[in-house]
């Protein structure tokens, strides 16, 4: 970023706010002075006047939390937030580098619905627009989306048992969608294999937002014969286009230490 127009005062009460927000009643002022190479003087100028405007709190053994300005500020920010225009700011970068169909979808209940696609350069077209629903047991998205739930919850989306097939490869019943969904607890990240449609495969991640909750997943589907030479780029760009809009969404606990 250009620092042309830079306010070295503003980068540094930044840094303060981000360490106290990763590190809460644990910093004091010589450990901020010594983190961030700042004198002393200066330190406790930034510390004093955030904490007088309420952006930190200054514990009784001299440690910093944040204040409560901070928490009466959060919720304007989630209402300004736009799933959507995040994922159509975020997903270019990823596209720079993967070339394939990405897309944004909500769950509705045992339906995906699909909010936004960016595609690539292939000439063969996914058949999928927003708007469209598709089941969400036989989508990698939908699949990642379901993994908040349950066995117990799983089987009251689907108490029939058993899931219609949509291709000779969709799984069939929800004990071997349970299966899948654990994996998915375990990695974060699924990929599937033509079980909503033939000839592609899917790999989808979740969205999280600032209560640590799925809000949506994002996907990357590729061609069987682009599959193996893309397989492992594909995986980590989807996990990370997930994570930056997920960061956005005020989810923290992938950064914490």
């Amino acid at each position: 970023m250009e620092k042309k127009y830079w306010v070295p005062a503003i980068e540094r009460v930044d840094k303060i706010i981000d360490i106290i927000a990763h590190h809460p009643e644990t910093y004091r002022l010589i450990d901020f002075t010594n983190e961030l190479n700042i004198s002393k003087s200066s330190m406790f100028s930034l510390l004093n006047t955030l904490e007088t405007l309420n952006w930190v709190k200054k514990e009784k053994d001299g440690t910093y939390s944040l204040g409560i300005k901070l928490g009466i500020l959060t919720p304007y920010y989630f209402k300004q937030f736009d799933l959507i225009t995040t994922f159509n700011l975020e997903a270019p970068s990823t596209m720079k580098k993967l070339d394939e169909t990405l897309q944004l979808s909500i769950l509705d209940r045992t339906e995906i619905v699909y909010l936004a696609k960016k595609e690539g350069s292939s000439a063969v077209r996914v058949s999928t627009d927003p708007g469209m629903k598709l089941p969400a047991y036989a989508t990698a998205m939908g699949k990642v989306q379901l993994s908040q739930y349950t066995y117990e919850e799983l089987k009251a989306l689907y108490p029939e048992y058993s899931l219609e097939a949509r291709t000779k490869f969709t799984i069939t019943n929800v004990d071997e969608l349970w299966e899948q969904l654990l994996d998915i607890k375990e990695k974060g990240v699924i990929t599937e294999y033509q079980e909503a449609v033939e000839d592609f495969y899917c790999v989808a991640a979740p969205i999280m937002n600032h209560e640590d909750r799925i809000i949506a997943s994002v996907s990357a589907t590729i061609l069987i014969s682009k599959w193996e030479e893309k397989k492992e780029i594909a995986q980590a760009e989807v996990v990370d286009l997930a994570r930056r809009i997920s960061l956005k969404a005020g989810f923290v606990a992938s950064i914490k230490s």
